[in-house]
């Protein structure tokens, strides 16, 4: 069964025509029992631009979701700090960044004993020999349960497994409870931060890694939707993108991370795990999440207008199509959410050259380095390492070993310089954010200063936060490196789509404002699990369309 289910998937990942579906069959009305699995699916950069965008295309499993499910189209990774694990850690947990401590993807600490100060959000720090990019993987940072979790403790006998393309999006969405949880570490396959054997499924699924990678791709058909991108972007010495049909070498294990090649072997191996383990064949409910994190490599490396981004789109639609038609032959009642860890922006080059001048990439006088030049020669601290940084916006921190004069005379001239800054929308103290009241509300009426208390952590938050204006692109070089990038607190980056969907249940859209902190509230309704709402930051979502409440009552 696992090989069919490879090589069907595969076979979808190849660069061949859509085959022609047989008519729907006339729909059957919603089971009012709980499904017996839940699938939740987060497509990493998938902004609900990019969902929008492409809608009218869609064929496969996106189709089955927006046609035949609840849609909620304006969904909100609602926090400023709008990068993966942060994202991730929401999804799942029905909590922002503030309660499940995970405020970005690194943070630094810099009281530790290590040489390296960074941390990386899913490490153990703790860990000898280790730093944040030669670390041991791990839950530690995540504060608060998963769905997975909660369901667990309700009931030992539920199964809970994440797999993704990271190891970040992994172990945020399957918590530290979770029975197996697995992500591509590199050219030799999936790996699991548990360090237990490798079972059968794991073994069969990395050697179809490396099998494929041992292959050169030849690249991919250029769908009709896509025609209109085909063009190249000039983003200085001598390097272009927007072109792309994702041609590799056999070995390019960076060409196949960021490609559809990636998510369709991460779909292989949710559907194998599906079946090895007997997900959704018992009495319980199961529960499994999938990182599909193409969209993001893709969106990094040849940002999301070009051909690249297009064809990962039809491609992602093709396979979450086969991986749905595989639960349904299998005749599992499961349950889709499907949504986005958060957004992201297209290169400025290419913003430029379509209606769009205003679009800047970062001053460098921004990173942390030029501030702590600056700042030094401003202070007479010229020669000490005074701001740290992951890169020109975010969390800044300043040196621990400042007195308290010396760290006064720093923040107020970090800033003067960053408050002058035309590149700077708002530069806000940790006092500050710290002051703020939690957010509440509407998530598309929330002010710069209530995005940055859903994301703020008061043991891991920076000392000075610092928010660039819409359009400004945080990536001073794209020629060293990645060309276009997310992060912000704009809309671009903290909108993403939220779609459930189950066999039977009524189609409606809810255009509005609604968070990926709901999640966890509505499934929870959805089996009948008593989640207390002082524990939780969302709000359950009723799924049903007219009358009814999927809400009430649970």
């Amino acid at each position: 069964m696992f090989r069919k289910v490879a090589a069907a998937l595969l076979l979808a990942s190849c660069a061949l025509p859509a085959v022609a579906q047989p008519p729907a069959a006339a729909p059957q009305a919603a089971p009012a029992t709980p499904p017996h699995l839940i699938v939740a699916i987060s497509v990493d950069q998938f902004s609900a631009d990019l969902f929008s965008e492409y809608r009218q295309y869609y064929t496969g499993g996106l189709k089955r979701l927006t046609e035949e499910g609840a849609v909620f189209p304006r969904g909100y990774q609602s926090h400023a700090a709008t990068e993966t694990c942060p994202g991730h850690s929401t999804i799942l947990t029905g909590s922002h960044p503030s309660r499940t401590g995970i405020i970005a993807n690194t943070w630094f600490d810099l009281k530790t004993g290590r040489t390296d100060k960074a941390v990386y959000c899913a490490e153990d720090e703790t860990q000898p020999g280790t730093d944040s990019g030669n670390y041991v993987a791990s839950p530690v940072h995540l504060k608060v349960p998963t769905l997975g979790g909660r369901m667990k403790a309700a009931n030992p006998a539920t199964r809970v497994v994440s797999v993704a393309g990271k190891d970040r999006a992994a172990i945020m969405m399957g918590g530290p409870t979770a029975d197996q949880v697995w992500w591509l570490n590199g050219p030799e396959g999936y790996v699991s931060y548990r360090g237990i054997a490798v079972p059968p499924l794991v073994a069969k699924v990395n050697q179809a890694v490396v099998a494929r990678l041992a292959q050169p791709n030849p690249g991919f058909e250029l769908p009709p939707q896509c025609a209109a991108k085909d063009f190249a972007v000039s983003i200085g010495a001598g390097k272009t993108v927007g072109t792309g049909r994702f041609a590799r070498a056999a070995g390019d294990f960076k060409a196949f991370r960021a490609s559809p090649e990636q998510d369709a072997m991460t779909l292989v191996l949710a559907a194998g795990a599906i079946d090895s383990m007997q997900l959704g064949r018992q009495a319980q409910t199961d529960i499994i999440s999938i990182g599909l994190s193409a969209t993001d490599y893709i969106g990094h490396t040849y940002g999301t207008e070009g051909t690249e981004s297009c064809i990962q789109v039809d491609r992602l639609d093709r396979e979450l199509g086969a991986f749905f038609d595989k639960l349904d032959r299998d005749g599992i009642d499961y349950e889709v959410v499907l949504t986005a860890d958060h957004g992201g922006h297209d290169l400025p080059e290419r913003h430029r050259e379509n209606a769009m001048p205003m679009d800047q990439r970062v001053d460098e006088a921004l990173t942390p380095k030029a501030l702590t030049e600056a700042v030094g020669a401003k202070t007479g601290l010229a020669g000490r390492k005074l701001i740290w940084g992951d890169g020109p916006a975010g969390d800044l921190y300043f040196d621990v070993t400042l007195n308290a004069k010396q760290r006064a005379a720093v923040e107020a001239e970090t800033l003067k310089i960053l408050r002058a800054h035309p590149q700077v929308q708002a530069a806000f103290t940790k006092a500050e954010i710290a002051a703020a009241p939690s957010p509440s509300g509407p998530p598309e009426s929330w002010s710069l200063l209530q995005e940055a208390r859903a994301s703020f952590d008061p043991q891991r938050s920076g000392d000075v936060l610092l928010l660039l204006k819409p359009r400004i692109t945080p990536i001073v070089d794209p020629t060293k490196g990645y060309v276009a990038t997310h992060g912000s607190p704009w809309d671009y980056d903290r909108r993403v789509p939220i779609l459930f969907w189950r066999k039977g249940m009524r189609h409606f859209e809810q255009p509005l404002g609604v968070e990926t902190v709901d999640i966890l509230p509505t499934l929870a309704a959805q089996i009948g699990l008593s989640v207390p709402a002082g524990e939780i930051d969302g709000r359950c979502l009723d799924l049903t369309a007219g009358d009814g409440d999927s809400c009430a009552g649970k």
